[in-house]
């Protein structure tokens, strides 16, 4: 028979397990875990490319994130995502370049910057335009930052790509090695990733959280209400923006490279099916949505040869999978795990009812 104590510590664990953050957690520790593990000699199943497969997997999904202020809690559509991903890899080449002693992060404060006034920008184009209408706008947004990436040679250095010769901070301020400063900046990114996912959880339950919610189920009640679309739809673009800009930095930051190639409307609509695969306000469900669309071929199928021989089978792969989660689970593969996880718990109620009778 449990003591009281027992009873009280089983409930503070079933507490902790439960907890949003105890999932962000366990996401990053397995990442560092990864990483640490990588560098035991000896170990050769864990390959630089399945690391930085990871790597992309985070940066990307910290442009979910972003995403889900957007359709998630405001439902609002927006294909302009790449432009801004776009727009902070190349204000960091930039200045990193041109600025050597610039502080890294005057440089990721100047890309934020530009991001919050062109989403701001986006934003009050949202209050006179919505639906398809709006995802046209940002579609054609899109596609004047491609054409700025393509030709502006003196920012971009045009088709040839964009890139920098050191990572920030590790090598600048720290003299690191190239490999050790690459595991640093991995480490930094878990960081960051897992950081930003608690601060996406408390937004999306506040008040903030609440009042887009409102306005995306219905504009005319959030407003007799005194919800101010103004305010919220701003807000949204503004922080979708920003979480773009950032992952931006960062991709430039880890990869040292970037291309406009990287940043077509298939990157907008990639992260689009990164949150509807995933759960349009799960962030678990947008980090497993992310290693779905942007992970599975660089950390596991690009070393199978038919894989390699045939990329376009995992185009069709993630393809079937959207179609398959917009029919039957609008909610995500969160969604399916809810069910599968409820289905096991009926069951294993009703075996026990079956077994010991129904309590009094």
């Amino acid at each position: 028979m449990q003591t009281a104590y027992q009873t009280d510590r089983f409930h503070k664990l079933r507490e902790v397990r439960n907890h949003p953050f105890t999932g962000f957690l366990l996401i990053g520790a397995l990442l560092i875990a990864l990483q640490l593990l990588a560098m035991v000699p000896g170990v050769d199943f864990i390959k630089s490319s399945m690391l930085n497969g990871f790597a992309s997997v985070m940066i990307y999904s910290i442009v979910g994130y972003g995403f889900t202020y957007l359709l998630g809690y405001a439902g609002l559509a927006s294909l302009g995502t790449a432009g801004f991903v776009g727009l902070g890899a190349y204000i960091t080449g930039y200045f990193i370049r041109q600025v050597p002693g610039m502080p890294y992060l005057v440089v990721v404060l100047i890309a934020l910057a530009v991001s919050l006034v062109l989403g701001l920008i986006v934003g009050f184009i949202s209050l006179r335009i919505e639906g398809i209408f709006l995802a046209i706008v940002t579609l054609g947004l899109s596609e004047i930052f491609y054409q700025i990436f393509n030709n502006w040679l003196d920012f971009t250095n045009g088709s040839m790509g964009s890139s920098i010769k050191l990572y920030p901070i590790f090598q600048n301020l720290f003299n690191m090695k190239t490999l050790d400063a690459r595991r640093a900046f991995f480490i930094l990114l878990v960081l960051i990733t897992v950081g930003l996912m608690m601060l996406t959880h408390n937004l999306g339950k506040s008040s903030t959280g609440r009042a887009m919610l409102a306005m995306k189920n219905s504009s005319s009640a959030a407003q007799a209400m005194g919800i101010s679309l103004l305010k919220y739809r701003l807000l949204a673009f503004l922080l979708s923006t920003v979480y773009a800009g950032l992952a931006g930095v960062l991709f430039m930051s880890y990869f040292k490279f970037s291309t406009p190639s990287n940043y077509t409307i298939i990157f907008s609509l990639n992260i689009l099916a990164v949150v509807l695969i995933g759960g349009s306000r799960s962030l678990i469900g947008t980090f497993v949505g992310s290693f779905i669309v942007f992970g599975l071929t660089p950390i596991f199928l690009q070393d199978i040869p038919f894989f390699r021989d045939n990329s376009w089978v995992i185009n069709v792969l993630i393809g079937t999978i959207i179609i398959l989660v917009v029919m039957f689970y609008r909610g995500g593969l969160v969604q399916l795990a809810d069910d599968i996880r409820n289905f096991f718990t009926k069951r294993k109620a009703n075996r026990r009812l079956y077994t010991y009778g129904e309590e009094d």
